[in-house]
């Protein structure tokens, strides 16, 4: 696998990730600047992912994982994906961790982890 497939994958990701937290919003996000997705260290809160940047205030925690491949059907899935809440580490499972997870791994059809993001903005 190249390294140009692997960042196609990272990208596609991170592109879910950042739709995910719009939609997981009251308010579709807002604030004085635009609002940024960050990888969810598998044992700290959103809570305390997002006070560590100047994008301070959480939104949401949310977790999600893509299928390989074209579907073939309207009733097939595509994905899945958690809404958590900002308080907690929730699920703690390091393989939901991208940080730590390897180059390959969300492209690898073996991959079926999710991950998980923090949705965060400037108040």
């Amino acid at each position: 696998m190249t390294q140009m497939e692997q960042d196609l994958g990272w990208q596609a990701q991170h592109a879910a990730a950042a739709a995910a937290c719009r939609g997981s919003t009251p308010t579709g996000g807002h604030g004085p600047y635009g609002n940024r997705v960050f990888a969810k260290e598998n044992t700290r809160s959103c809570d305390s992912i997002c006070a560590d940047t100047i994008f301070s205030a959480c939104d949401a925690d949310i977790s999600l994982q893509g299928f390989p491949g074209k579907v073939t059907s309207y009733t097939e899935p595509v994905g899945n994906y958690y809404n958590y809440g900002c308080t907690t580490p929730g699920n703690s499972n390091v393989l939901f961790d991208e940080v730590k997870a390897a180059g390959d791994a969300v492209v690898t059809e073996a991959n079926h982890w999710y991950y998980r993001y923090c949705c965060c903005r400037k108040p």
